[in-house]
């Protein structure tokens, strides 16, 4: 690991923790051919920024942290090295958003993850991928805590001690360069390339079995990964579409896919994948480049082989020319999850997030190699818990760690890596670093107290970050201590379940939700308190379908098996109403609801009843709450 360290330092040149680049910024023009610009002066444009949270990287893990630490109240700096949000997911890669919805039971992720794609789904009809770049961009950018530095690219880190101080980042579209300074940093960058300049311990490659004792380890350690994928789209016309391919295209035959599907031609597959045997990150250009060849290669067979007859009125509409990556860097906390955490998992205290995609592993070769499989998978018989101590890094006190970087064996890292699961580290990373900032404490005095991991871990259920085995335990929640009645219930939806601690189904044999039916046009439920009450904010936890899987995708076959637009199950149209002696001190109506988590906040009122009155699912027979919250 430490040897990693040295190697990447001496790779850039890095003497004392710094690149060889002039830090004063002081670059003049010396090309007497740039007659407009006067001798002497400065192309770039020196800006100093000062903040309390940096977060390098704007993938979903890069921008579920900032929005999660910017709504905690801290301030926030996010650069991103391209010109759009989402990493995979965004319209440049257009990778599945996935995670524990493929245990096929009720642990799709929520949090801010879930109000990205409720919200995708709803401004999103035409099924566009550059629509779900620009929800993620209108969350960043309508917060006011956040500063947000596209096209932006990291490349020099400034350390003291065990701190991180300053880092300094060029935007080359304006030529501006950034000397940020900040309390807190996050290396969300996938590839662990803030950790890395920074002199932070990582890890890379796969590790020998007699290392932590998993039995799907390596005989003898070595620093091969999984690889990089490029994806394509294509359509279908009203007549035929011929195809010739570039003279750089790769040659295919019937024999290089009887391991892989060609099971449809509108979306590319997963499998075209190269560079496992290679250096990602450093040989990144040749990756691409190899890359587009098999792409255009694979495209070629479909079309000019005869093997596919049907493609003939199907053309390309899009490919990548941004690889997407599955593994690089790891860096090393103070807790290495390893195959054990993965399949036989235990309620480790700290755990503020989970997970519960498969042990999938992939052929390094990919497709330079097409008589093997092209991955190993192994499903999981439910969730596992992704422990605090796994997301910051034991190198730096102030240095946290969120999407396929954490701190996991290669092993464990074929589970952790997807999206959605590196999208709900990103809000636990957030969370955590809002805390800590409000607290003073280390990432390490955090882990060490359980009365602040137990604090975080309310913090982050009430904004909707489920954790396993963590029900509302939030002495600050005033519905906790209310009696609740409703006009009716169903026979397992009780209008007690709203207070019952759970803001989701959990797999036990319970409905953690009050249901009424609206065959009668509404239904009510109303919290009432034996004292009169100050209150200024209101909670609800609604029914958004989470049996079912939510992403975009180009494959038709994806997007069938789930709804598009409004979630049935979701409340609509209701109101509020707070009421004193009997009397409506406070009432408003809401419409059009599409969101799982709602929050209302208002003057504080006195009130010893709120009542909550549905009349308007977006389909369902019922009316559904999984939890309300009332705080003063």
């Amino acid at each position: 690991m430490k040897d990693n360290r040295r190697n990447f330092l001496k790779a850039l040149g890095v003497g004392s923790g710094t690149l060889l680049v002039n830090p004063t910024f002081a670059f003049e023009v010396k090309d007497a051919k740039l007659k407009d610009i006067k001798k002497n002066d400065k192309v770039h444009v020196r800006r100093k920024i000062e903040t309390e949270i940096l977060i390098v990287g704007g993938g979903l893990s890069g921008v579920c942290a900032a929005l999660a630490a910017a709504r905690n109240g801290a301030k926030v700096v996010l650069i991103q090295n391209r010109s759009r949000l989402g990493g995979n997911a965004s319209s440049e890669i257009r990778m599945h958003i996935v995670g524990a919805s493929s245990l096929n039971q009720v642990w799709r992720e929520t949090g801010i993850l879930e109000e990205f794609m409720l919200t995708e789904s709803v401004t999103n009809p035409q099924v566009s991928y550059e629509m779900l770049d620009y929800v993620l961009y209108d969350k960043v950018f309508s917060n006011k805590n956040i500063t947000l530095l596209l096209d932006t690219v990291l490349f020099d880190v400034f350390t003291g001690g065990d701190k991180i101080n300053t880092v300094h980042a060029y935007c080359s579209p304006t030529e501006e360069l950034y000397e940020i300074s900040a309390k807190k940093f996050a290396d969300c960058t996938g590839d662990a390339t803030l950790a890395a300049i920074a002199g932070a311990e990582f890890m890379r490659g796969r590790e020998a079995e007699s290392l932590w004792g998993e039995s799907l380890g390596l005989e003898k350690a070595d620093e091969i990964t999984m690889g990089n994928s490029l994806m394509f789209e294509a359509t279908e016309q009203d007549k035929p579409m011929p195809f010739v391919a570039p003279s750089w295209a790769r040659k295919y035959t019937f024999k290089d896919f009887q391991h892989r599907k060609i099971n449809s031609y509108e979306y590319g597959y997963w499998w075209i994948e190269l560079g496992g045997m290679e250096n990602i990150i450093n040989d990144g250009q040749k990756l691409r480049d190899d890359l587009m060849a098999v792409v255009f290669g694979i495209w070629d067979y479909i079309k000019n082989s005869g093997d596919h007859p049907k493609s003939a009125n199907w053309a390309l509409s899009w490919f990548g020319t941004i690889c997407g990556k599955r593994e690089s860097r790891r860096v090393t906390g103070d807790y290495i999850m390893t195959q054990r955490d993965i399949q036989a998992p235990t309620l480790l205290e700290d755990r503020v997030a989970y997970g519960g995609w498969p042990l999938d592993d992939h052929l390094p070769a990919g497709m330079d190699d097409t008589s093997q499989m092209p991955f190993r998978s192994i499903p999981l018989k439910g969730p596992y818990s992704i422990p605090m101590r796994s997301l910051y890094s034991k190198t730096f006190s102030n240095l946290y760690v969120a999407g396929r970087d954490i701190s996991v064996s290669h092993v464990a890292l074929s589970s952790t890596r997807v999206m959605a699961t590196c999208a709900v580290i990103g809000q636990a990373v957030g969370t955590a670093m809002a805390y800590n900032l409000k607290e003073n404490i280390t990432p390490k005095t955090l882990c060490a107290d359980q009365k602040h991991i137990t604090k975080l871990q309310q913090i982050l259920l009430r904004q909707d970050q489920a954790i396993l085995g963590v029900t509302n335990m939030d002495e600050n929640d005033l519905a906790r201590i209310a009696k609740v009645n409703s006009s009716h219930e169903s026979a397992d939806g009780k209008a007690a379940n709203v207070i019952d601690g759970f803001n989701r189904d959990v797999k036990d044999g319970e409905t953690h939700q009050w249901r009424a039916s609206l065959a009668n046009g509404e239904a009510w439920i109303e919290l009432q308190w034996k004292k009169t009450q100050k209150i200024g904010s209101l909670e609800c936890t609604f029914d958004t379908g989470l049996q079912r899987s939510l992403r975009i995708s180009g494959q038709k076959s994806v997007m069938k098996n789930q709804v598009r637009g409004y979630q049935p199950e979701t409340v609509s149209d209701f109101k509020i109403a707070f009421k004193k002696n009997g009397k409506v001190v406070y009432e408003q109506n809401f419409e059009q609801n599409y969101l799982r988590k709602f929050v209302h906040e208002f003057a504080q009122v006195q009130a010893d009843a709120v009542r909550i009155t549905v009349s308007k699912s977006h389909g369902d027979e019922f009316a559904k709450i999984f939890e309300i919250r009332c705080y003063s």
